[in-house]
C-alpha cells in the first residue's frame, strides 16, 4: 500500500510550505553495466559455469520536508534491469530475474518503483514504505545489478548528541534479482545445519543503539527478530588509535548471539575481530572469526551478514567454523592518482562440523578488487571495477573461479 503514495499528495498536505519540500530535494540517476562470470571447478558440478551480462538503471529522489512542527516529505527509488546476454545453461548470476514459466531462463527485463512517506519532528524521522535499512542485524545486498529493498516502517532518532537510535518493522522483501515482493526468509545453505519449519515470515523487528564516546571510539547494540525463525543480539566496538606520522590502528570487535523463535533450530554464538594498521596509502588487516553453538550464523535470506569474514563469495559462518583473514589495501591517491584503489585478501576456514561420521570441512577464498573513478572532466564519477575471486573447499561446498566487471556512472539531476 505504501507504493501508492505520490510526492504531490504529500506536498498538498501543507500547500503553503512547499518551498522547503522542493528546494531541499535532490535526485540522481545511476547506471550499472555488469558482467558476471563464475566457473565451477569441482567434479560433478550441476552447472559448469554462470555467465551473464546486464544493464541496470537506478533513479533516486529525496524530497526536503515541509516547514512546521511536523515536516512531511517523500523519497522514491526506480529500478530497471535489462538483459544483454544470458542463456538457460549460463543463468543464475543474481543479475536478472528468472522467468516464471521457464525458471532456467532469465527475463528480458524487470523493474520496480518504490515510494516512501516520511515525517520529521525535531531530529527524529519516521519513514513508511520502501526502505533500505543498513544496520548490523540487517545489511541489504547491493552487490549485483540492483539493490535488495524492503517494505515497512523505520524510526530514526538523533535527539541526544552522539546517540543514534533506530527502530522498525519490515513486512516484505524484494530481492536484488526480482520485481516481486515476498515474505522474509532465513539463510540456511552451506554447512550451517539450520533447519526451518516454514518458508517465510511477514514480520522482522529491529532496534539499534549507537553511541559515539569520542571521535575515535564508538559502541553499539542491535536487536533483530524474524518472527518464528530467530532472535539475535549484537554488540559492536570500533576504535581508531592515531599513532602519529600518518599511522593508525583500527580495531573492529563484534559479538552476536542468535536463538530460535519456535520455528527453527537456530543456536549460534559468533565472535569476530579485525585489526587494521594504516600508513600513508597502505592498510594491512588481520581478522579472526569463530562460530559456536548448534548451528551456524543466522541472517535474512539475500542479505549480507555483519561478520568480519563475510567477503565476496563466502561468509565463513558454518557450524563450529574458525576462520582467519589477511587483507591488504592501497589507495593510489597517496602517490598522486586519486580515484584508483586496490584490495586483496586471503581467508581460510576449518573445523566445520558436517555431521556425525563426516570429516571436518575446510575452505579458503582469495579476493582481489581494483577500481578507478574519474575525478573530474566530462566523465566525472564514471567508475570501473574488476572483482576476482577463487574459492576451494574440502568435503563440502563449491570450488569456483569468479570475475565481475562493473562500469557505473552517477549523474546528479538536481
Amino acid at each position: 500500500m505504501y507504493r501508492t503514495l505520490t510526492p504531490l499528495a504529500l506536498a498538498l498536505l501543507c500547500p503553503t510550505t512547499q518551498a522547503a519540500f522542493l528546494d531541499d530535494s535532490k535526485a540522481s540517476v545511476e547506471t550499472r553495466n555488469f558482467y558476471f562470470n563464475r566457473d565451477f571447478r569441482q567434479d560433478g558440478a550441476a552447472q559448469s559455469k554462470i555467465d551473464e551480462w546486464a544493464q541496470g538503471f537506478l533513479l533516486r529522489y529525496e524530497s526536503g520536508f515541509t516547514e512546521g512542527t511536523l515536516g512531511f516529505g517523500v523519497d522514491a527509488i526506480g529500478l530497471l534491469g535489462l538483459k544483454l546476454d544470458s542463456s538457460p545453461d549460463r543463468a543464475g548470476s543474481g543479475l536478472l530475474q528468472r522467468d516464471r514459466e521457464a525458471p532456467k531462463r532469465a527475463q528480458d527485463s524487470y523493474s520496480d518503483l518504490g515510494l516512501t512517506a516520511k515525517v520529521r519532528a525535531s531530529k527524529s524521522v519516521l519513514k513508511l514504505g520502501t526502505l533500505i535499512p543498513k544496520l548490523p542485524v540487517l545489511m541489504p545486498n547491493d552487490s549485483r545489478l540492483l539493490p535488495q529493498v524492503f517494505e515497512g516502517g523505520q524510526l530514526s532518532v538523533q535527539e541526544i548528541s552522539n546517540l543514534g537510535v533506530e527502530l522498525g518493522r519490515l513486512r516484505q522483501v524484494n530481492q536484488r534479482d526480482s520485481q516481486d515482493y515476498e515474505d522474509i526468509g532465513l539463510t540456511t545453505g552451506a554447512a550451517k545445519q539450520i533447519v526451518v519449519r516454514q518458508t517465510g515470515s511477514d514480520r522482522f523487528d529491529f532496534g539499534h543503539v549507537n553511541y559515539k564516546w569520542t571521535d575515535s571510539l564508538n559502541t553499539s547494540y542491535s536487536y533483530g527478530g524474524l518472527e518464528h525463525f530467530y532472535r539475535q543480539h549484537m554488540l559492536g566496538l570500533g576504535h581508531t588509535w592515531a599513532l602519529g606520522n600518518g599511522q593508525t590502528l583500527k580495531s573492529d570487535l563484534r559479538f552476536a548471539r542468535s536463538l530460535d523463535d519456535g520455528g527453527s533450530n537456530v543456536d549460534n554464538k559468533a565472535l569476530g575481530a579485525m585489526f587494521t594498521y594504516g600508513i600513508n596509502g597502505h592498510a594491512f588487516g588481520l581478522g579472526y572469526q569463530r562460530m559456536s553453538g548448534d548451528t551456524g550464523f543466522a541472517y535474512i535470506n539475500g542479505t549480507d551478514a555483519y561478520l568480519v569474514n563475510f567477503v565476496q563469495i563466502g561468509d565463513f559462518a558454518n557450524k563450529d567454523e574458525r576462520s582467519w583473514q589477511a587483507r591488504y589495501d592501497f589507495n593510489f591517491a597517496s602517490v598522486g592518482i586519486p580515484g584508483l584503489t586496490f584490495m586483496t585478501r586471503y581467508l581460510r576456514g576449518d573445523n566445520v562440523d558436517l555431521g556425525a561420521g563426516r570429516p571436518e570441512g575446510r575452505e579458503w577464498e582469495r579476493d582481489m578488487d581494483i577500481g578507478y573513478v574519474i575525478q573530474s572532466g566530462p566523465l566525472k564519477n564514471l567508475g570501473v571495477k574488476w572483482r576476482n575471486a577463487t574459492v576451494r573447499s574440502t568435503n563440502f561446498g563449491n570450488d569456483l573461479d569468479e570475475n565481475r566487471l562493473i562500469v557505473s556512472y552517477t549523474l546528479a539531476l538536481w
